[in-house]
């Protein structure tokens, strides 16, 4: 199975390098593009999809990133535009109030898509899939506090003396 695994990763590997090089032809790629290309290998090898599964899967996973992803766009602006005003306690109220709303559209989010995954893939690949989006943020986050560190940075963007 292993075999089938790693034939089946390098025979996509064109796939996603050739887009990547004309990319690079035209512009550099963004460090985003390049996270973004190391989840979907990460998340391939941990699913294990059947050529068949990985056919239907990448279309919906695609709309579900999107969607996700335009999500933490929206919140991350927000906060930097609060960023610039004055902490009040009513400031701070809406805050807690936007976060709780974020959450919980992120939730709404996953729970909808859980049930496209489970259209295209059975309900143990759907489990790894959130797994592995998980264990992927964590090593991302590990290896950039490591970069960081490296770097001879405290964590704030300064350098240490």
């Amino acid at each position: 199975m292993g075999i089938i695994l790693a034939c089946f990763s390098i025979a996509l590997l064109p796939a996603f390098i050739e887009p990547v090089q004309a990319q690079q032809k035209e512009a550099p790629a963004s460090g985003e593009d390049k996270v973004k290309s190391l989840e979907i290998l990460y998340i391939s090898r941990e699913l294990d999809l059947t050529p068949e599964e990985a056919q239907k899967f990448w279309p919906v996973y695609k709309k579900y990133s999107e969607e996700v992803n335009t999500l933490i766009s929206e919140r991350r602006k927000k906060v930097k535009e609060l960023k610039t005003q004055p902490r009040t306690d009513q400031l701070a109220n809406e805050a807690l109030d936007r976060e709780l709303g974020y959450e919980k559209r992120m939730l709404d989010i996953k729970t909808r898509y859980k049930q496209e995954f489970l259209k295209v893939l059975p309900p143990r690949k759907v489990g790894n899939l959130y797994r592995a989006e998980r264990e992927f943020r964590s090593m991302m986050i590990r290896q950039l506090k490591e970069r960081r560190e490296n770097r001879g940075f405290n964590g704030k963007g300064n350098k240490q003396h």
